[in-house]
């Protein structure tokens, strides 16, 4: 019985930081472009101008 007057509030300290932390990651705009990461992990970088690939030496 005394097991479980440490573990309640230990079980709701860890829900209400869990619940902190998803409320932060909401105000803070980390879900705000969900489609932006998938585009850009399909994004192989060839579109880039000439200059930039060949680490600054200009094509003929």
């Amino acid at each position: 019985m005394t097991n479980l007057l440490i573990l309640i509030p230990v079980a709701l300290f860890l829900g209400l930081l869990g619940l902190g932390a998803f409320l932060w990651s909401l105000k803070s705009g980390q879900y705000d472009d969900l489609e932006g990461a998938a585009w850009r992990m399909l994004d192989d970088g060839e579109d880039k101008p000439a200059e930039d690939r060949d680490h600054g030496v200009p094509r003929d």
